[in-house]
């Protein structure tokens, strides 16, 4: 597996070291990013504003071509990989090559201080806009009134950022464990032991999707017992952590998880525990298994958002530069099908990877890759 750079110590230290001394020079001639004016903005059927009360707002136009970075954090599982790359294939596109002149990528693992100083270094640098998957959805509010006062337009998707300050673009990820945990209360009339395989810890989407499952289980008025366990939204991962929590607990009733969601079913069955209701993510392996064993007691519910909502919010990024209006946050459509609706070359390939999340399109923003497209690409910095 890709290990950033920056996870060096030496590396961190100096990255601080030339954010620090170059940052004021940038804040001391620049003016604040943006005003919040009236809607509607531009786009509406791709920028659609989360909420009838979502602020919007309008930066300063700029001339491009523009520079522009995507500060990523964790990179250790498959979604994360193939964000990266689809953010990659989104910069090749001919329209949009010639927006940019320099597109950068960074990934800084699960060190939370070194995605801060990733991104105090790209202020510090003169970048026209960053975009990030936030490690820490509480911990960048220096970095973005830093990135305010520099000019510089900052949006964050995924894992997106406790503040209105800052441009958010994401689906509805405490929706997305609603709609898990329903499933469940649909498909087991008598409760009982649920495994709930989270996240990445300390990220707003693992915290989102725990509130959704949690609080929905909890309204329904059955006797659920939940196991956590953390599977960082990644095969081997879950797969391991499913084993392990079978050969303690013997027997769950249905299960909740929010990725790695083949591995945790592939755990299942070797370990000849029955099959049960599975609400999980969209990877191309899961909706495999789901359709193979539908009629079987594997019924599933597959739902989430494909890493393309990183091109979304590049495209959000431009847009911004360019000097149109856009909402301060940006609500997504989710990709979801529910069993028996599994169909080969319609929501899941079979003679596609395993590791290969599906529902990766937004046809409201004009983006819709191939996979051919996006695992043309690479993961690493650059």
């Amino acid at each position: 597996m890709f290990t950033p750079t920056f996870r060096r110590p030496s590396f961190q230290r100096a990255l601080k070291l030339l954010a620090a001394t170059a940052i004021s020079t940038s804040l001391a001639t620049s003016a604040l990013a943006q005003e919040v004016v009236a809607g509607p903005g531009a786009e509406p059927e791709c920028f659609a504003p989360w909420t009838p009360e979502t602020k919007y707002f309008q930066y300063p136009k700029k001339e491009g071509p523009y520079r522009i970075a995507l500060a990523n954090g964790f990179i250790g599982n498959t979604w994360r990989i193939q964000m990266i790359k689809t953010a990659k294939a989104y910069a090749e596109q001919p329209d949009v090559k010639a927006k940019l002149k320099e597109f950068k990528v960074v990934s800084t693992g699960e060190d939370l201080a070194a995605q801060l100083a990733a991104v105090d270094n790209f202020i510090a640098s003169g970048y026209d806009a960053i975009v990030v998957n936030a490690q820490n959805p509480a911990a960048f509010k220096p970095v973005i009134k830093r990135a305010a006062k520099a000019g510089i337009v900052l949006v964050a998707f995924d894992n997106t950022l406790d503040t209105d300050e800052a441009i958010n673009v994401n689906v509805d990820q405490k929706g997305l464990g609603v709609y898990w945990a329903q499933w469940l209360i649909d498909n087991i009339p008598g409760g009982g032991k649920v495994l709930e395989v989270r996240g990445v810890e300390g990220t707003s989407v693992d915290r989102d999707r725990h509130d959704g499952i949690k609080e929905t289980l909890a309204a329904s008025g059955k006797p659920w017992e939940t196991v956590e366990v953390v599977g960082k939204w990644d095969d081997g991962t879950a797969q391991k952590v499913t084993a392990d929590a079978v050969a303690v607990h013997k027997s769950f009733v249905g299960v909740t998880v929010q990725g790695g969601s083949t591995g945790t079913v592939r755990a299942l069955m070797d370990a000849g525990h029955p099959f049960v209701p599975v609400g999980g993510e969209t990877e191309n392996g899961f909706r495999k298994l789901c359709a193979a064993h539908t009629g079987e007691g594997l019924k599933c519910a597959s739902g989430g958002t494909g890493p393309a909502q990183v091109a979304v919010a590049i495209k959000t990024a431009i847009a911004a530069l360019e000097g149109q209006v856009v909402p301060q946050s940006i609500r997504l459509p989710l990709a979801k099908v529910n069993d028996p609706d599994f169909k080969d070359g319609d929501n899941f390939y079979q003679d596609q990877s395993d590791n290969f999340f599906v529902g990766n399109s937004f046809p409201t923003c004009g983006i819709n890759f191939s996979a051919q497209e996006i695992m043309g690409q690479s993961e690493t910095d650059q």
